[in-house]
């Protein structure tokens, strides 16, 4: 496995020679013009055929303060994901989401189990103990992706080369979808994201966490 990867990577350091990196900018709004945070930008290269570098590192979704950390996460395909009881109490974290059912029943302070998650989609994540708890692992084909933040901003840095753009955000009920060419020289979209209103459960006022807007 390890010398497949190696193959993959050297593979991919070729075809980053050949095609300088290009970086690409996008800014989420809202139809008030508001800055949008948690929405994932992923670029999937138009050519199936150009290796792509395995995951780099592991994705982590904690569970902190009788929450999710963070609300949205983004991994590339085939990579692990941990899921570390940070909290003083029990939780049950599980997903019945078609890209990934799991379930960690009665997971106690301390524990830190982890999948690997194979097949791209949307996984949405609840707790059985505290039904508020509630967050979202979007699993890409590729390792160009960004999520952006308070600001409405992320920056995606990719080889020159035609992509597939898609924009998911958990609140949109389409994804947005553009075709993108990328040179030597910078790109800035701008999108409109159509969102439905906030429906999580608000936590009571003795709540420390959970500003939901």
């Amino acid at each position: 496995m390890k010398l497949r990867q190696l193959l993959v990577a050297l593979a991919f350091t070729g075809s980053l020679a050949a095609g300088a990196a290009a970086e690409f900018s996008v800014t989420a709004r809202n139809t008030k013009g508001e800055p949008v945070a948690d929405a994932v930008v992923s670029l999937v290269p138009a050519d199936r055929s150009t290796p792509l570098p395995p995951p780099a590192t592991e994705g982590v979704i904690a569970q902190q303060e009788q929450e999710f950390t963070n609300y949205v996460t983004v991994v590339q395909s085939g990579t692990k994901v941990v899921f570390p009881n940070k909290d003083t109490v029990q939780h049950h974290v599980y997903s019945l989401s078609k890209a990934k059912k799991f379930e960690l029943p009665l997971y106690n302070p301390g524990s830190a189990e982890s999948f690997v998650f194979d097949a791209p989609g949307v996984i949405a994540l609840g707790c059985n103990i505290h039904d508020w708890m509630l967050a979202y692992l979007v699993v890409v084909p590729t390792p160009y992706f960004a999520k952006t933040d308070a600001l409405g901003a992320a920056r995606v840095n990719a080889p020159a080369g035609r992509y597939h753009v898609e924009v998911w955000h958990p609140r949109q009920a389409l994804n947005q979808q553009e075709d993108l060419t990328l040179a030597d020289t910078a790109v800035a979209r701008e999108f409109t994201l159509s969102l439905k209103p906030d429906r999580r459960i608000r936590r009571g006022p003795e709540a420390k966490a959970g500003d939901y807007r």
